[in-house]
């Protein structure tokens, strides 16, 4: 008897599956970390704030970043999969190009996560864990919250985007032509790109500040962004 799962599709298969469980729980906990926890520390006194970055924050960030790791990993074994059973031709197709796009914010978030997030974080735990041992909080505390919570403000605006190109490249399928101006669609959006990521390193909250506000920003993203693919291409 053959067993369907044991083939290089049965593989493949069960790689998006490890990918899916992992982005499942890396993004369901940046949400958490957005549109849960955020505002109940905004809310809540100072004492349970303490207990929370103490004993539940390190543990959500432990699920948070290795959800992003292991997310980047079985998401890049899969490109190589599909880039070496079908060519590279593959990514010059309506496929391609919207996996690319949903690669390119995927792999920032990815990044922002583990060189930005939680370095700022673990300043952020290591503070409140000295503090409530009677010791004197760390002076970079604020601004190491204020820098991760930019970042990770940033990731849910790159989300919204990622998701809809990674559902895109094999649910909607766009006119892409062997004549298309790639470099000049890359450029495009790799000026967008830019200029969002050095605000999210550098810059100001904005209109993200608020829940409905970082949503609102992400939407509009993904119809500047896909009208930008479809223009180009």
């Amino acid at each position: 008897m053959d067993f369907a799962l044991l083939s290089m599709d049965g593989l493949t298969l069960i790689l998006r599956l490890l990918h899916y469980f992992f982005g499942i729980i890396w993004i369901g906990h940046l949400y958490y970390f957005n549109f849960t926890q955020g505002p109940f520390f905004n809310e809540t006194d100072a004492a349970s704030k303490s207990a929370a970055i103490q004993k539940l924050v390190p543990r959500a960030l432990w699920w948070f970043r290795w959800g992003a790791m292991y997310t980047l990993i079985t998401g890049l074994v899969i490109l190589m999969m599909k880039g070496h059973t079908s060519g590279i031709a593959i990514f010059y197709t309506s496929w391609g190009v919207c996996i690319l796009t949903g690669v390119l914010l995927g792999t920032t978030m990815w990044a922002n996560v583990w060189f930005i997030i939680w370095p700022a974080q673990k300043i952020v735990i290591q503070s409140a864990t000295q503090a409530a041992s009677g010791g004197k909080p760390l002076p970079e505390a604020a601004g190491a919250a204020a820098k991760a919570g930019l970042a990770s403000r940033t990731n849910v605006l790159f989300s919204i985007p990622m998701l809809f190109f990674m559902g895109a490249a094999s649910h909607l399928p766009i006119s892409v032509l062997p004549e298309s101006n790639f470099m000049l669609y890359y450029l495009a959006m790799g000026v967008v790109w830019a200029a969002l990521e050095l605000n999210g390193l550098k810059g100001k909250m904005g209109p993200m500040t608020t829940i409905k506000g970082v949503i609102h920003c992400g939407f509009a993203l993904t119809v500047i962004m896909y009208v930008l693919m479809e223009a180009i291409l």
